[in-house]
């Protein structure tokens, strides 16, 4: 009997109710969801949970009422919406999604894209294992096949006798354009590389300052790849020598991520390589994984901080813009490592150098993500500012260093005024 779905057969599927569990970027099944807003009429109180959707649409808009989106992070797709109060964002440590998820959800079905199935009957998640890969024959899965979808290996597999069933859509993956590295980008870069040592391993984030310190690492050697989201640069830094993952605690010799989303280059390099293993992010971004990793860096970005070194990383002046992810997770997990570092990173002014980024205090309703206790090496162009196990008062001091010049004498009148410094 064949698995595969009819339009119909797949509505049929869909129960009043129903939480469905989409996965974050390239995970995300286009015809599917097609289908489920041209049946709109058909269901019944039915939310769809995700990370990071890619694509905007009428259900996310709050335009059909059978249908309601539930965030976990936000996108330039769910962004606007959330601002104008059409839809959940829940908060969230990347790592405890899949628990979050057994917990407050019904867990009705997981809805996928998957690489086409092997002569062995199993699919691959391709880039995604995130959260999906964790309900793996506990949760019914419908899976949207598409022949661009790399093969890839790890936890992220599912057989064909596991699934409730299938449909085709075979559409080319949404690519990440590469973040344009600036001077600035290049001094922050070069500071954290000069802490960065041959067998290492690296979690590094999105953007142009990450872009930057993989441009800047192909002279190491031995390093390893431990992170949430697998960049694109990885795959030059195989093939110059400077990663092979040998000196890694956990998992050695392989490529460690819970999903991949960059270019087809970086499509390419994954598809069918046995040293790139995509697990459950319960298990990659579990701090107490990644401490296992003795000589773990980790590279994040943020949008300002205060002279506690309290980080907003999820809001932009006050407003949501994304949410944690994984930068707590990996935070906390290289404070527990026996030589961790952690490096959280940005430009010191925004607005064309109008506005300072380090701050007395954070914008109105700014959100923490990374704490004052986690956080240990603050970095923008004018250096870096190391704060694990220094005072209130030293913390103030080597931040406002750090600043731009012309704002450093209002930090530090203000420092003073607010008692940070005597």
């Amino acid at each position: 009997m064949s698995k595969q779905l009819s339009p119909k057969q797949f509505i049929d599927l869909i129960k009043p109710n129903a939480d469905l569990i989409i996965p974050i970027a390239n995970g995300e099944p286009i015809r599917l969801l097609d289908l489920l807003e041209e049946h709109a009429a058909q269901l019944n109180n039915v939310k769809i949970h995700q990370m990071l959707a890619l694509r905007d649409r009428a259900y996310i808009r709050g335009e059909l009422e059978q249908l309601r989106h539930v965030s976990y992070f936000l996108s330039g797709a769910t962004r606007h919406v959330y601002q104008q109060a059409k839809m959940d964002l829940v908060p969230n440590n990347f790592h405890e999604m899949p628990r979050l998820l057994q917990k407050t959800t019904n867990l009705s079905m997981i809805m996928t894209v998957a690489s086409p199935m092997d002569e062995h009957g199993y699919f691959t998640f391709g880039t995604q294992a995130d959260y999906v890969a964790e309900f793996v024959g506990k949760v019914p899965f419908v899976l949207e096949v598409n022949e661009h979808m790399p093969r890839t290996f790890g936890r992220n597999q599912i057989h064909i006798s596991q699934i409730a069933g299938y449909v085709e859509h075979h559409a080319p993956l949404a690519e990440e354009k590469a973040s344009t590295i600036s001077d600035k980008d290049i001094k922050i870069a070069s500071s954290i590389i000069a802490d960065i040592q041959d067998g290492d391993t690296l979690q590094i984030g999105i953007g142009s300052v990450p872009n930057a310190v993989i441009s800047m690492l192909k002279d190491h050697r031995h390093l390893g790849i431990h992170t949430e989201m697998l960049p694109d640069g990885v795959a030059n830094l195989v093939n110059s020598g400077a990663i092979d993952g040998t000196r890694k605690f956990t998992n050695p010799g392989k490529i460690v991520a819970t999903f991949a989303f960059g270019s087809k280059n970086l499509y390419d390099f994954i598809d069918g390589n046995p040293a790139v293993e995509m697990l459950p992010v319960s298990l990659v971004n579990d701090p107490r994984e990644i401490a296992k990793e003795k000589n773990i860096v980790s590279i994040n970005a943020t949008t300002e901080v205060d002279l506690y070194g309290q980080c907003a990383s999820e809001t932009v002046g006050g407003k949501y813009y994304s949410s944690s992810g994984g930068q707590v997770d990996f935070a906390r997990g290289v404070r527990f490592a026996e030589n961790g570092k952690g490096y959280i990173c940005m430009a010191s002014t925004a607005k064309n150098d109008s506005l300072s980024r380090i701050k007395l205090n954070l914008s109105p309703l700014s959100v923490v993500t990374t704490g004052k206790n986690d956080v240990d090496n603050i970095v923008t162009e004018y250096g870096m500012a190391r704060l694990h196990g220094v005072s209130i008062a030293e913390r103030a001091k080597r931040l406002i260093n750090i600043a731009h010049p012309k704002f450093r004498d209002e930090l530090m009148f203000d420092a003073k005024k607010n008692g940070f410094l005597l």
